[in-house]
């Protein structure tokens, strides 16, 4: 039995996406783009992008709102899961990432149905007020704010909005309430707030592989 250990986790990534998702140059043209500019190596691992792709698949979802943008690599799932008559908002905090985003998006034939908003999610969000509601609310930006994101998710959708949330593991330390890394108490925040809110229907499940020991939360707007 091959051991548990980050370099095996690894591998196995990289096998199931071979397998599963495979070679795709303008997907991996925007992580080249992305590195050129210096950006993290922080956007999802490329068996969750297709994850994305197949939830939204699944549910239909035709209006998207992501929260972190990054270079862009996680909207050209979503962008391509929503269809030619679908859209896609992302909001992204920095500019720079941004116009990498944009690039990458235009690069992939996706441009068109994305619209990128520059600004830090809990000053971006309250503008969205009022205009359709989204079918799938993507969250992957600072976790400090979780608990504001999920709050316009719920605000923002309507009964039977998918919720995605990202990162939810961190290597474990959630289990701890005596962390006083900010990362963990706002993960740790989102979590309750998911089982706590009646607006919500939700589970997690921590994941290992390419990105280390993490996991992914699941939610439905009641």
């Amino acid at each position: 039995m091959a051991e548990s250990t980050p370099e095996n986790w690894r591998r196995t990534d990289e096998f199931l996406s071979e397998m599963l998702v495979g070679h795709d140059p303008q997907l991996e043209g925007a992580l080249a783009a992305q590195r050129a500019a210096g950006l993290p190596a922080i956007e999802v691992a490329p068996v969750v992008g297709k994850l994305l792709h197949l939830i939204v698949t699944i549910s239909g979802a035709r209006r998207v709102l992501e929260i972190g943008t990054l270079g862009g690599y996680s909207t050209i799932w979503l962008a391509r899961a929503v269809g030619a008559d679908g859209a896609v908002v992302s909001i992204e905090a920095e500019p720079g990432n941004a116009a990498v985003a944009r690039a990458n998006l235009d690069a992939a034939g996706v441009g068109d149905r994305v619209a990128i908003r520059i600004g830090r999610g809990a000053e971006v969000l309250p503008t969205l007020e009022g205009g359709p509601a989204f079918d799938l609310v993507f969250i992957d930006a600072d976790k400090e704010s979780n608990t504001i994101y999920l709050d316009w998710a719920a605000r923002l959708g309507h009964p039977g909005t998918v919720v995605i949330v990202d990162n939810i593991g961190r290597e474990g330390e959630i289990v701890r309430e005596d962390s006083d890394d900010p990362r963990v108490t706002g993960t740790r925040d989102g979590l309750r707030m998911l089982g706590e809110d009646p607006r919500f229907e939700a589970t997690a499940l921590q994941t290992v592989g390419a990105k280390g020991w993490d996991g992914v939360a699941i939610a439905v707007v009641r």
